[in-house]
């Protein structure tokens, strides 16, 4: 059954929910496969099981969410991943607001999978195979990965494996684990090697903007994301995002440091998490980037990040300082 109305996770909800209810209450069918274009996120996807109808009632209710699946195309998945394309230049997208890179969607897709399958590995060698593999092991740590020719797959593969945790997938990319401390040394079976850099003193902003233009790893490089801090612009954290040829960097939020305390939230397990952070005298403001890549140099992209951080003289100036040092990231307009 074609459903071509609309998306999955908006318009077409409902209606989900109505063929599949009316599929299950049928009890003519043991499993249901859904395919979605192939320029669908699954985050938003997997949540239309938890949305509920008028009625209170949800697709959760009715099927369980067995395992979410993505096919790799073996010939063109890393040349499109490096490419520096947006998705608006294929002709494939959501609309004029789709401002996604052709790099960013195929994360997405990769880092949420619990199953993942390389398609047309007879059509590449076996060393190709083996660089794919490494990368896709890179992005997503915990999915299986199966190399397929001509579309042969055992079922047992795809149904009824019971792989899929909703929470366990919208926490588990590579580079969240690697942040959070859990180094996963599999990968460097590979060639793939990941690290965290955290620091407690802000960038000079000029330096780090040259890093990032001229200095960050080339080729090599398949992910890297976290957090920043510039000396000039003291309250507020940068959050920085690459995924193969496509990079970007913009306002992430306050510091809760520059945040009066009457307005921090009052959850326990929050201000928890905000106290583990926590180390004065600058608070939770830190540097938190987290690199995934093949035969990365870590201790030069350390060097060189530690060469933006500012100097003691520097910091000992203090923020007013700071305010006159050269900015020349572009204005966050959400600090507005």
């Amino acid at each position: 059954m074609e459903m071509s109305n609309g998306c999955i996770c908006c318009t077409l909800r409902e209606d989900l929910l109505v063929e599949i209810r009316r599929l299950a209450e049928a009890r003519r069918f043991d499993y249901l496969v859904i395919e979605s274009t192939g320029i669908s996120e699954p985050l938003p996807i997997a949540e239309t099981f938890t949305f509920a109808d008028e009625d209170g009632v949800s697709l959760g209710d009715i099927a369980q969410l067995d395992t979410m699946v993505t096919v790799v195309d073996a010939v063109n998945f890393l040349p499109e991943y490096h490419e520096a394309r947006y998705l608006q230049e294929t002709g494939e997208h959501l609309g004029e607001d789709d401002e996604r890179s052709v790099a960013d969607l195929l994360v997405e897709q990769v880092e949420f999978s619990d199953v993942i399958l390389i398609s047309k590995t007879d059509l590449v060698n076996d060393a190709q195979v083996r660089d794919l593999m490494g990368v896709l092991r890179g992005l997503n740590t915990e999915a299986e990965i199966i190399p397929i020719a001509n579309g042969q797959i055992s079922l047992n593969h795809i149904l009824a494996t019971q792989k899929f945790d909703f929470e366990r997938a919208r926490q588990a990319p590579g580079w969240l684990k690697e942040m959070r401390g859990e180094h996963i040394p599999e990968t460097e079976e590979y060639g793939i090697s990941s690290f965290v850099y955290q620091a407690r003193r802000p960038f000079h902003p000029q330096k780090f903007y040259e890093f990032l233009h001229n200095a960050l790893p080339k080729g090599k490089l398949i992910r890297s994301k976290g957090y920043f801090w510039l000396a000039s612009r003291p309250d507020f954290a940068g959050q920085w995002s690459q995924a193969g040829g496509i990079a970007r960097y913009g306002y992430a939020g306050m510091f809760w440091h520059s945040v009066p305390e009457e307005r921090w939230p009052e959850d326990e397990d929050y201000l928890a998490s905000i106290e583990k952070s926590w180390a004065e005298p600058f608070g939770d403001k830190r540097q938190e980037l987290v690199f995934i890549g093949q035969e990365l140099d870590k201790e030069a992209i350390y060097a060189a990040l530690d060469n933006c951080l500012l100097t003691d003289k520097e910091i000992q100036a203090g923020e007013k300082a700071w305010a006159r040092l050269r900015d020349p990231f572009p204005a966050w307009q959400q600090m507005v």
